[in-house]
Formats: structure tokens, sequence, C-alpha cells
């Protein structure tokens, strides 16, 4: 059996810890067992605690110096803020990719379109998940900016739970496909004032989004007040 390579491990590790937090496996401010969950994974504390690393960056767990990993869920308000900030990142990407995109960047966003309809089609959130990543990663190197395409790249990173989170309301999935691809009709029309207007709807959570996010968030919290991140 081919060795699993330690970023994988790594990254495997920091998604299955991402699920439990966000479904409310732990509480809020709860210490994490390093030993109990390197027995749950097989895995050494190693790749477990740059899992920790990883986790810390999204602001999903606190390291305390000599203390341990503690969950730490950021508050409704903060969450809401930083869709505000993704959304306008993303509609200024979505500008310049109307502008810029070149064949292998249509063709990327082709192929992640593809997979998006697949994962749909079967309700797998996951598999859609990895696809609507690929498709917007895809809009922010069609920018031709790295430095924004970076940027963008570490706030949908540090989104991801939430995101994730989002996609298990009743219907989201399917709305989300139709927006992708009035997106990419929009790109490819090279309408740039278009894309980003839909990019802008597409991530902010405003009217039914919010409620249906604080719903989501607010279970997984038990309805607790969450501090700010």
């Amino acid at each position: 059996m081919q060795e699993i390579p330690d970023h994988r491990r790594t990254d495997r590790i920091r998604e299955a810890l991402e699920e439990m937090i966000v479904e409310g496996r732990f509480a809020d401010g709860e210490r994490l067992d390093e030993v109990s969950l390197s027995k749950h994974f097989g895995v050494s504390r190693t790749p477990l605690r740059e899992a920790f690393q990883a986790l810390a960056g999204s602001g999903l767990v606190e390291l305390r110096a000599r203390r341990g990993t503690f969950v730490r869920f950021p508050s409704l308000e903060d969450v809401v803020e930083m869709f505000d900030v993704m959304a306008e990142i993303e509609a200024l990407c979505g500008r310049y990719a109307a502008r810029r995109m070149g064949p292998s960047d249509r063709i990327a966003m082709q192929v992640a379109l593809r997979d998006c309809e697949k994962a749909a089609a079967e309700n797998d959130i996951e598999a859609y998940y990895r696809a609507n990543h690929e498709f917007h990663a895809a809009i922010y190197r069609a920018s031709g900016n790295r430095f924004l395409a970076g940027e963008a790249e570490r706030l949908h990173r540090r989104l991801k739970p939430f995101r994730r989170l989002q996609l298990r309301v009743r219907g989201r999935i399917q709305a989300s496909l139709a927006e992708h691809g009035r997106i990419f009709d929009a790109i490819v029309a090279g309408d740039d004032a278009a894309v980003s207007a839909e990019l802008r709807r597409h991530i902010a959570v405003q009217g039914d989004g919010f409620a249906d996010l604080a719903a989501g968030y607010r279970a997984t919290t038990g309805g607790k007040r969450t501090g700010a991140m």
C-alpha cells in the first residue's frame, strides 16, 4: 500500500477536525486532547500538531503555550464581516478575470463547473465543496494579479468551515451551481460589471443567506454567545 505523504495526512486530519468542530462535537473553549485524538486518527502527535497550527490560522482553535489547544468559535458578527470582505475581494478578482482570462483559465473553470454539476447531481457536499473551491481558485488565477489571488485564497481558506456549513442548507448546492453558471457566463462575455455583481451576491451573507448561516452556526455553538476572533 502506498504511504500517504505527511502533508496530505495533516490536511486530512485538519479537514476532519474542522468537520468535528463545525458539527458541534466539541464545546466552545474545550481543550483538545492530543493523546485521544492521536489514537483516533492513528497518527503521532506531529501531524496532529501541524493540523492544530492550520486550524489556528482559521480561527477555530487557540494555541496556548504550555496549556494546549482550545476550541474557539468566532462570533457570528466576525464571520459575517469576513464574508463581506470576501465578497468584495472575489468581485475584484472576477472583474479582472473578465478582462484578462486566457484559454487555460476558461478550461479550468469549465472543468470545475462540470465537477460541481456531478457533485450536485449526487448531492455530495464534500465533492461539491472541493469543486467549488477549484472554480473560485480558477477565477483568482484568471485575475492576472498574483497578490490579489493569494489574498483571496488565504481568506477563502479561513472561511472554509463556514462556506461548507452553508452548503448543508436545503437547496443551497443547486442555487450555488446556478450562480456559478451566471458568473462563468459573465466572465466569458467580458462583462466585468455583471460578474462583480454576481460574485457579490454569491458570497455576501445577507437576507435569507444570513438567516441560514445564523441558524446553522447557532446549532453548532449550542446557542451560546461566542467571543470575538
